[in-house]
C-alpha cells in the first residue's frame, strides 16, 4: 500500500488503522476519515483559489464539491486498487464491501488523515495534490460553472429522468425590493426544493442549485 500511494509511514500503525473498516470493530478508521475529510476540503479549496483567481466564492464552492464528493474519491480509490487492501468484517467482506463507493471514499479520506497524523500538514498537502494532480489539471471551470438550471437539466438528462418544473410560491415586497420564492419539483425527491431571489430567474437558479446539491448528496 505504501508503494501504491507513494508515501512511507514513520508510524505504520496509522496506515493499518486507516485501512480498517468499522465492520471489524471499535478500532477502525472513522476518526482518521474525519480528519482526512477536513484537510482534503481545505487543500482542494486553496488549490482552486489559486487556479481560478477570477472565480467567485459560490462557483469555487461548486468546483470543490465536485472534486471532494464521494463519487470522485471512489474513482481515485479504484485507480489505486484500494479495495484490495481494506480490512473488512465478515459481513461486509461477504457482501463485496471492498467495491462499495462509500467504503472506498471513506478509506481514502482515512489514509489522508493518517498521512496528516504521521507526517504533518505539509506531507498531507503534498499527498493530496499528488493524488488530485490529474483531476485538478482537467477540471474545467467553464463546464462546472454553467448556471445551476443548465447543470441540473444536464444531470437529469444523463440519468434519463424527467426535467424539473419550477413554480412561484410567493412574491414579497414591491418594485426593486421584491423577493421571489420558487420551488423546484424533481422526480425522485420526496419534497420540492425551495429557492429565493430578487427576481424569478435568480430564485429558480437558487432552487436548481439547492436541488442539484441534494441529488449529489443522495448519491454519496
Amino acid at each position: 500500500m505504501e508503494q501504491v500511494i507513494a508515501y512511507q509511514f514513520t508510524e505504520r500503525s496509522y496506515l493499518e488503522i486507516a485501512l480498517t473498516h468499522r465492520s471489524v470493530g471499535s478500532s477502525n478508521n472513522e476518526r482518521l476519515e474525519f480528519l482526512g475529510d477536513a484537510i482534503l476540503n481545505y487543500v482542494i479549496a486553496e488549490a482552486l483559489y489559486h487556479q481560478f483567481p477570477d472565480v467567485d466564492e459560490g462557483k469555487l464552492s461548486r468546483l470543490r464539491a465536485s472534486l471532494v464528493r464521494g463519487s470522485t474519491l471512489a474513482v481515485l480509490a479504484r485507480d489505486l486498487n484500494l479495495g484490495d487492501f481494506i480490512v473488512l468484517g465478515p459481513g461486509e467482506l461477504k457482501s463485496g464491501g471492498f467495491r462499495r463507493e462509500s467504503i472506498l471514499a471513506g478509506t481514502l479520506e482515512a489514509i489522508i488523515g493518517a498521512v496528516l497524523q504521521d507526517g504533518g500538514f505539509e506531507s498531507a498537502k503534498h499527498f493530496i495534490l499528488n493524488l488530485y494532480q490529474t483531476a485538478l489539471d482537467e477540471v474545467c471551470a467553464e463546464r462546472e460553472l454553467k448556471d445551476p438550471k443548465t447543470r441540473l437539466q444536464e444531470y437529469l438528462q444523463a440519468k434519463k429522468r424527467t426535467l424539473p418544473s419550477y413554480s412561484i410560491i410567493s412574491v414579497d415586497g414591491e418594485g426593486h425590493s421584491q423577493r421571489f420564492t420558487v420551488d423546484c419539483d424533481v422526480e425522485g425527491l420526496d419534497e420540492k426544493v425551495i429557492g429565493l431571489g430578487e427576481s424569478r430567474r435568480k430564485a429558480e437558479q437558487n432552487a436548481a442549485s439547492n436541488t442539484l446539491e441534494l441529488l449529489l448528496k443522495n448519491e454519496e
